[in-house]
């Protein structure tokens, strides 16, 4: 990775042609759009061709597709996902012409010093979640704030709002330390687990990595963390300042009372310091679900939003794309997609559906990169054993190379009953096979098992 010696902030004005590789990935196409709004020229690179790619060309962004160092044409400097190393062609390129490379977390810390209130949303999942949840009672509180998360808000019908307010709300991935650049001055820590194991040398170092995170905070700011997860409260052990917390097994700030289903979602009282602060009424499921809004509710407390604010903006909120989102129904059976692609979210996924009452739990799982498959393995299987019946798809390889030589076919050698398909094509035909009335059919992963659900869709 490059270091730059001049601020990214001096090339982030009018009039600079800025190139993005990697331009269709899903912060970084808000990214694009937020600069051309800035009036920087804005061009850049992806993969493959998409139905962002093709959103961003409509806008006049030119999206080249595959990475080539003619690519870069007459461009003042490059910003690149943290997934794009230096031996790429056009960031190797760009470093023999002596063009500035930054990373895309770079541009939104820098973005982010223009907002007086910058809340950023960390962790090792539900991130997207609580940061839509954040948009959500934000704009009930009439803040307009600008927004940018992991995947579709129907509020936004975007991941991303520009607003006109004083609050930036982003999802701050720990990934290859992204978010050590940024300028939070509220940091939300929902849990800190192992993951990303391609990057960090184990947990220790993880939580190390968020404790820099939360010393960012200026001693005006915020840390707001999750009293039920060891591990971010042993990310902010003995911080040189006040933590607020919350949760529903131990003692926090911020906590839970009278929960119960209501229509089989929950409800309950938002209780801060022992006072009545909201009483909401989710429109999504879990007790997972609950501490993401317990979590967002205290962000928009420590920022002075009123709970009457939080009652409506939770009650709008209906979730994420990608997150127990209903695709519909096939041959009599339910279809669901949801973007879980760890241990923990599959557990809290699996778990939440089972308790739905259908007849069968039926798992089409996709697991998302090589290195966290083998690093994570037991417990994979061990959650996706959840399932009556597990349809694993091949390991989608995202940014690796498969130099472990592991298949999915390893993880259904160790789960009783699982069919291994080596294709989504494969996954497709199973899926017409097995689906019968009375099921809830699951499409699971982070990479393109979704697209699964959605071709079935298409032949009802």
């Amino acid at each position: 990775m490059m270091h730059n010696s001049t601020s990214i902030e001096t090339f982030l004005v009018p009039d600079k042609r800025v190139h993005l590789a990697g331009i269709g990935g899903v912060s970084m196409c808000p990214l694009a759009e937020v600069l051309q709004g800035m009036g920087l020229h804005v061009q850049g690179s992806d993969m493959n061709d998409s139905a962002t790619v093709e959103h961003l060309r409509s806008l006049g962004i030119p999206v080249a597709v595959g990475h080539n160092a003619e690519n870069l044409g007459e461009c003042d400097l490059v910003i690149r996902s943290a997934a794009i190393h230096d031996n790429n062609p056009e960031i190797a390129g760009a470093i023999a012409r002596h063009i500035p490379v930054y990373e895309r977390a770079q541009a939104w810390g820098a973005i982010m010093r223009r907002y007086p209130n910058a809340l950023c949303v960390s962790g090792t999942h539900g991130k997207t979640t609580t940061s839509s949840m954040c948009a959500h009672i934000f704009m009930a509180a009439e803040k307009d704030p600008t927004v940018m998360i992991g995947g579709t808000l129907p509020l936004f019908h975007s991941g991303y709002h520009v607003g006109h307010g004083d609050t930036i709300i982003l999802e701050s991935c720990e990934y290859c330390n992204s978010f050590l650049c940024f300028f939070p001055t509220v940091a939300v820590i929902l849990n800190v687990e192992a993951d990303h194991l391609d990057f960090f040398k184990d947990l220790d170092d993880i939580k190390h990595s968020f404790r820099q995170f939360a010393e960012l905070v200026p001693p005006t700011g915020h840390v707001i963390a999750c009293a039920d997860n060891a591990g971010a409260m042993d990310a902010v052990a003995n911080l040189s300042r006040p933590v607020f917390t919350y949760g529903l097994d131990r003692d926090a700030d911020c906590t839970a009372a009278i929960l119960k289903d209501t229509e089989g979602t929950p409800s309950f009282n938002i209780v801060i310091h022992g006072e009545t602060y909201a009483h909401v009424r989710l429109h999504v499921y879990g007790r997972h679900n609950v501490l993401n809004a317990l979590a967002a509710a205290s962000a928009a407390y420590v920022l002075g939003v009123p709970g009457e604010a939080v009652e409506r903006g939770l009650d709008a909120f209906s979730g994420a794309s990608r997150r127990f989102e209903h695709k519909g129904t096939y041959h009599g059976a339910e279809i669901y997609d949801d973007y879980a692609h760890h241990p923990d979210e599959l557990h809290a996924l699996l778990t939440t559906a089972k308790a739905l009452g259908y007849q069968r739990l039926v798992v089409a799982f996709q697991p998302h990169t090589y290195t966290r498959t083998a690093k994570l393995f037991d417990r994979f299987v061990e959650e996706l054993k959840l399932a009556d019946l597990a349809v694993v798809a091949e390991i989608y390889a995202a940014r690796e190379q498969n130099t472990l030589g592991i298949s999915s076919a390893d993880l259904c050698a160790r789960i009783p009953g699982a069919i291994y398909c080596p294709t989504l094509e494969k996954v497709s035909e199973q899926l017409r096979q097995i689906a019968q009335p009375g099921d809830l059919i699951l499409t699971v992963g982070a990479g393109d098992i979704y697209r699964v659900g959605e071709k079935l869709l298409k032949e009802v």
